[in-house]
């Protein structure tokens, strides 16, 4: 069991705790430590962002704290388990309470649930002489760098008390499964009537509170967890790449998010198609390579299709993949537009291949989608490479390509493809 939290902004202008159970973190601290000093640099290095990422698990918190002159030093700070008798009190009271499960799922600790857990004999929030310091700088008592840790552990209770759970020895998912075992086994029992009469339940809709407002969209993507932990990866696990497709992940979701407020319908992709996504992304050259295995594209080709992608997402992966015969009133429309986009003395000579077009005697070719668009292609080094997005009318999107070559990396010049 271990989360890593990344490492948080400097703290400039702000408390450290503002949650009163944050605050009772930090008495246990500034009660214990014996040279005031030393809490004054921990309160300055973690208002600095001096502070690395902080991996939580039982027992056990741990960062790297950057002093000012750029020496790294490794802060632990040790809070003792709950023994399993006293897990087995706190659940049991816990569930007993469904405001304590509430307020837990809403990331509180209100008050009585800490007084009704010391009542059954379990102590949640460290006391004086509690939060023991550990640091390669060597000092006997908690150092400026064990300090800033337990400074920003704070900011973290403050977002989310499973933080002080974890260290007492039970993660978020463990802890609310045995609350769910519990309650379940306590509602079994009961004698009493199960649920709200239906008739009753109808009659208060007319009462219920109105949903709350469609949330705004964020200005940008959020930033997954940081992965940087002390614990080795399983065998076949490549952290580099998870993180890469948390990223990702997190910049489709907010995509996916923006299309949802402004009512776009969602396409679905496949996983061609997110291959060629994450690719993208610039995931760098080992996972470039692995996506060119994967997509059966091989490394130029994958480029290719990257450079498609960036023009125009799926509808460009179409044009690049698919050649198809243009038949009927089709035809007939892609012939009058050609026919009216240049003067007779202006229009160049093409030669059509099912949806392409080709200019005689240049590297430069039309090809035309299922939607009525044309998407200019350029010849370079033998092959035929999307040269920009598409156009309605034939003779902007030719010129669009017959100046210079684009300023695109090719394959064998890019760093990731």
């Amino acid at each position: 069991m271990e989360r890593t939290f990344a490492a948080l902004p400097p703290a400039h202008g702000r408390g450290f705790a503002e949650t009163w159970w944050g605050q009772a973190w930090l008495k246990a601290l500034e009660g214990t430590a014996l040279d005031s000093t030393q809490l004054k640099t921990g309160r300055r290095l973690a208002r600095a962002g001096a502070v690395g990422a902080v991996s939580v698990r039982p027992g056990r918190l741990t960062a790297v704290v950057q002093d000012p002159d750029g020496s790294a030093h490794r802060a632990d700070v040790l809070l003792e388990e709950l023994s399993p008798g006293q897990w087995d009190h706190f659940l049991d009271m816990t569930a007993e309470r469904a405001g304590h499960v509430a307020a837990l799922l809403d990331r509180e600790m209100p008050p009585h649930l800490v007084e009704d857990a010391a009542d059954a004999g379990v102590e949640l929030l460290p006391g004086l002489g509690d939060l023991e310091p550990e640091c390669d700088c060597e000092a006997w008592d908690h150092c400026g760098h064990t300090a800033a840790l337990c400074y920003q552990v704070a900011r973290l209770l403050d977002q989310d008390p499973f933080v002080l759970m974890l260290m007492r020895g039970r993660d978020e998912t463990a802890l609310l499964e045995d609350l769910q075992a519990r309650s379940g086994a306590s509602a079994a029992s009961s004698s009493g009537p199960e649920g709200v009469d239906a008739a009753e339940a109808y009659a208060a809709g007319d009462i219920l509170p109105p949903l709350p407002d469609v949330p705004g969209l964020p200005g940008e993507p959020g930033l997954p967890p940081s992965l940087d932990t002390e614990t080795p990866p399983a065998p076949g696990i490549a952290p580099a790449a998870l993180a890469f497709l948390a990223a990702r992940t997190a910049v489709e979701a907010h995509r996916l998010l923006a299309e949802a407020l402004r009512g776009t319908a969602h396409e679905e992709l496949t996983v061609a198609q997110d291959a060629v996504r994450l690719a993208a992304g610039d995931p760098g050259r080992e996972m470039s390579d692995r996506l060119a295995d994967g997509s059966g594209r091989g490394r130029e080709g994958l480029a290719t299709a990257v450079r498609a992608w960036r023009h125009g997402g799926t509808a460009a992966l179409s044009v690049l993949d698919d050649e198809w015969r243009v038949e009927g009133e089709t035809l007939a429309r892609a012939r009058a537009a050609l026919e009216s986009a240049w003067d007779a003395a202006e229009r160049p000579e093409l030669r059509p291949r099912g949806n392409r077009w080709t200019v005689a005697g240049a590297p430069v070719q039309l090809r035309l989608d299922r939607d009525g668009r044309w998407w200019p292609y350029r010849k370079e080094r033998g092959r035929w490479l999307p040269a920009a997005g598409p156009a309605q009318d034939p003779a902007t999107a030719l010129a669009s390509v017959t100046g210079p070559p684009s300023a695109e990396l090719t394959p064998a010049e890019g760093n990731s493809l």
